[in-house]
């Protein structure tokens, strides 16, 4: 297992299509969550919780958002009906980190949505450190009030992020990164 700096230096995002089987087992999926579990969360609200897609599941997620995309789209074409069928069942699993801050006296709904995406960054890395790829986006179905309510999501509770998991067909490539000069001021 590669040290924490290394980890963290050497994380990609692979292509969706690239993170192929196998998957996290049950338990190593376990151990993912739990650490994604672990982020700050100022006055213990847990203002998220994670949606597992799987197995079966991934028919199920790809027949929701087939069905929404194509109330909207009503002759969709061949390549239209792949893609959304694939867009959360391509990789072995796919995990809906759901945001679901509330009105607080003390701590702003704000801190609780970062406390979210800082879940999503963690299952993101502790996929890497069991040496799974894993790609972290949203796309429409996050934005879509019947695909949420499908999925089981309360009328308050958003998506901060699909994050799918796999074992990378191949090495991603690096990204240009910002120069640290053009990011980082100091007072």
């Amino acid at each position: 297992m590669p040290d924490a700096f290394d980890l963290l230096r050497t994380r990609r995002s692979p292509k969706i299509p690239d993170l192929a089987e196998p998957g996290p087992t049950a338990a190593e999926l376990d151990q993912i969550l739990t650490v994604a579990a672990r982020v700050p969360d100022h006055g213990k609200l847990v203002p998220w919780r994670f949606l597992v897609i799987a197995g079966e599941g991934r028919k199920k997620a790809s027949a929701i958002v087939l069905s929404v995309y194509r109330a909207d789209n009503p002759n969709p074409s061949g390549p239209e009906i792949e893609k959304e069928t694939k867009r959360l069942g391509e990789a072995p699993v796919c995990v809906a980190v759901i945001s679901r801050a509330m009105k607080h006296p003390k701590i702003p709904e704000w801190e609780q949505q970062l406390s979210a995406g800082a879940a999503c960054m963690n299952l993101v890395s502790a996929a890497h450190a069991l040496g799974f790829g894993a790609n972290w986006v949203t796309g429409w179905p996050a934005y879509d009030r019947r695909v949420l309510d499908a999925f089981g999501l309360k009328p308050e509770e958003r998506i901060a992020g699909f994050i799918h998991i796999g074992t990378p067909r191949q090495k991603p490539e690096d990204r240009p990164r910002p120069a640290l000069g053009d990011v980082v001021t100091r007072l």
